[in-house]
């Protein structure tokens, strides 16, 4: 094998391996628990924190603030608390839930791309 090949081959190898890292790798997933009564998430690729923690019975305001100009986030879904709510571009919306059962709830772009999750203790 010349020099050139073995180059190439290491580069192939090492794009292959970032390649796997970039899109398969497992993104760490930010969770915030609430102990006042609202929480900010910012909506820009995606939900930041993608993960909330609210207590119990206790009615909670989540303001969403959009600053992607992705058409897919412009709709928040929080289907198991009957929400559906568009989000105007750099504007907070504020949506207030009671939970009153214990679980995860997902909630999701209105194109069911993009995914977070309120998890009530």
């Amino acid at each position: 094998m010349t020099l050139d090949k073995i180059i190439v081959s290491l580069f192939s190898l090492a794009g292959i391996i970032f390649t796997y890292w970039f899109f398969l790798g497992k993104k760490e997933e930010k969770v915030r628990e609430v102990k006042k009564s609202s929480v900010d998430i910012v909506v820009e690729g995606g939900y930041s924190p993608n993960i909330v923690s609210l207590p119990l019975g206790k009615t909670t305001v989540i303001n969403f603030l959009r600053k992607d100009s992705n058409s897919c986030l412009e709709e928040v879904l929080l289907s198991d608390f009957h929400v559906r709510k568009y989000l105007p571009l750099n504007q907070k919306v504020a949506i207030s839930i009671m939970p009153q059962k214990k679980g995860e709830f997902v909630y999701s772009c209105g194109m069911n791309m993009f995914h977070g999750k309120i998890v009530v203790k």
